[in-house]
């Protein structure tokens, strides 16, 4: 025997409960319970188009020969009958005068309730994830931008400050106070200028070397001079005040670029790191005179001396955390091979790897991955400082994401063709200085201001000027010359014009015709349109691109 288990609600006296069913060989009319009431003929109803009622009548038509049990067997699997049963019921209740609903309808019907059911539970998890997510960014926010972050982010967001020429400066700088192996911790060894322009979103990026020597204006440590890494320690003063010692090193580096800086931002050793994990690594371009690549032995004890940590082929790589932090700090001083530069060549990495960490961060990779998300907000929250506003944030970011990596420019101060920085010794100690001389930032100054106006073509350039003295009157040419090279202009030969002496104020020279943008150039600083090499004087002689001839009116 098998028991079934059937709920049954009628406006007539019956039976509910257990449903006792013979399985014999004989075909026998269905009886009902231990009363052996007849089963009511609506559920002996022959297979219909509903479901419902097939459904039904099978379960209650009798057992083909050969298949019943016994009452021990009953007995035994009465448990089991009883499971089977209660799997294939339909999860409504009949009610009375109501016609079941097929079972394809059924189906319908739940699968409606569960996909409604899933885009609740799926809202519901957007919204926990998406309000963690926001969570955390108010509290890092909160540690790093000053102001109400919540008030500036449902604002249009304020205007960021700008230059002279439109243009927003950011310095950033890193410091390895995180790091107790490290000595110096408070030495700004990473110091890097970012210029943008908001309006068509291009920019350049300027290194600054850390052993630049520099004069502080102040006390120091080292003296009222020395090398501008020690600036921002020197500004932190007994106090540790960290906007002084930001602005004390902004000041340096105006005073070596000649701009306007009006944002700093200030990083530790976590903050690169974490922020390159949590993006899942940044890949960088190796690109060393050595065929080998690159080696530097000075982190071999992060793996016991077992390994070269930093050892990678010319090429692209993908760095972790540990690995891009490594390579920012390379430059063979423990031994190795590639990178000759020393820290010249540690800056160019140190450039790469921010933007590389930038493109990441901004990749839709990222930005809809709730997991990395926090993992940067945290890795920054904890570790940077910085003097934009709360109010400023959201136009930060509006920025950051449209700046198109591809427009922005390096500026390379040690480029062979027309190096504006060298090495050198001053005291007993080695330092970096301007090739026009100590402290001379004159030419490096010309070159920044040419990539802010919009003259990277005359940069690019790098056209020779002879400027010649035709007027008599001594010192003429140098003056001009001077003139000429505040104005980012590269001099060639100053000297005596022969043949004079010359009465026109300026007389300008294109011998090779190859140099548009610094041709149109010299005529608008001159006032006077060129002439070819044809017209220049049988008595002069030069191999520059252009000569300038100052007459007797151009003294003044």
């Amino acid at each position: 025997m098998e028991l079934f288990l059937m709920f049954r609600k009628s406006s007539h006296a019956n039976v509910d409960g257990f449903i006792v069913r013979n399985r014999g060989s004989q075909p026998a009319p269905p009886r009902l319970g231990i009363d052996n009431l007849e089963l009511p003929g609506r559920f002996l109803k022959k297979p219909s188009s509903h479901s419902q009622d097939k459904m039904v009548a099978d379960r209650l038509r009798p057992a083909a020969p050969g298949h019943g049990l016994s009452p021990q067997q009953s007995a035994s699997s009465a448990a089991g009958g009883l499971s089977q049963v209660l799997a294939e019921m339909p999860l409504e209740v009949e009610e009375p005068g109501k016609r079941p609903k097929p079972e394809r309808a059924l189906r319908r019907h739940r699968l409606r309730r569960f996909l409604k059911f899933g885009a609740l539970s799926l809202l519901v998890g957007l919204l926990l994830i998406g309000g963690y997510v926001g969570v955390k960014f108010f509290l890092a926010g909160g540690r790093v931008f000053n102001g109400n972050l919540f008030a500036a982010l449902i604002s249009e967001g304020k205007n960021l400050k700008t230059d002279q020429y439109g243009r927003v400066n950011v310095l950033l700088f890193g410091t390895s106070e995180d790091d107790p192996q490290h000595d110096g911790a408070l030495l700004t060894d990473s110091i890097m200028l970012l210029n943008i322009n908001p309006k068509d979103k291009t920019g350049f990026m300027l290194s600054v070397p850390r052993d630049l020597w520099v004069k502080y204006g102040q006390a120091c440590t080292s003296g009222y001079e020395g090398k501008i890494n020690a600036a921002y320690e020197c500004g932190l003063g007994q106090s540790k005040n960290e906007s002084a010692g930001a602005a004390m090193l902004i000041k340096m580096v105006e005073q070596f670029t000649g701009t306007n800086v009006q944002y700093y931002v200030h990083v530790n050793y976590t903050a690169l790191r974490d922020a390159v994990n949590a993006v899942g690594g940044v890949t960088v371009t190796i690109n060393s005179s050595d065929p080998r690549g690159i080696l530097d032995r000075n982190f071999d004890w992060k793996c016991n001396f077992r390994c070269y940590y930093v050892k990678y082929p010319n090429g692209p790589v993908t760095l972790d955390g540990e690995h891009a932090l490594a390579l920012a700090r390379a430059r063979n001083a423990a031994g190795g091979y590639g990178l000759s530069g020393g820290n010249f060549d540690r800056e160019k990495y140190q450039r790469e790897i921010i933007v590389a960490l930038r493109n990441k961060a901004m990749s839709a990779g990222v930005l809809t991955n709730p997991v990395k998300v926090t993992k940067l907000i945290d890795g920054l929250g904890n570790n940077v400082k910085t003097n934009f506003s709360a109010s400023e944030v959201k136009t930060l970011i509006r920025l950051a994401q449209q700046v198109d990596a591809s427009k922005l420019a390096t500026i390379n101060l040690v480029d062979p063709n027309a190096p504006l920085v060298t090495t050198g010794a001053y005291g007993d100690q080695s330092i970096v200085r301007p090739v026009a001389g100590l402290m001379n930032f004159g030419k490096i100054q010309a070159v920044v201001r040419a990539y802010e106006t919009g003259e990277i073509a005359v940069v690019n350039e790098a056209a020779k000027i002879d400027v010649l003295n035709g007027s008599g009157v001594p010192g003429a040419a140098q003056k001009q010359a001077d003139a000429l090279a505040a104005q980012g202009l590269t001099i060639g030969v100053v000297g005596n014009a022969a043949g004079g002496p010359y009465a026109a104020k300026y007389q300008l020279y294109d011998l090779k015709g190859d140099k548009p943008a610094t041709r149109a150039k010299l005529e608008n600083l001159l006032g006077v349109t060129s002439q070819d090499k044809a017209s220049l004087p049988s008595t002069i002689s030069s191999r520059a691109d252009f000569v300038i001839i100052v007459g007797g009116n151009g003294v003044n």
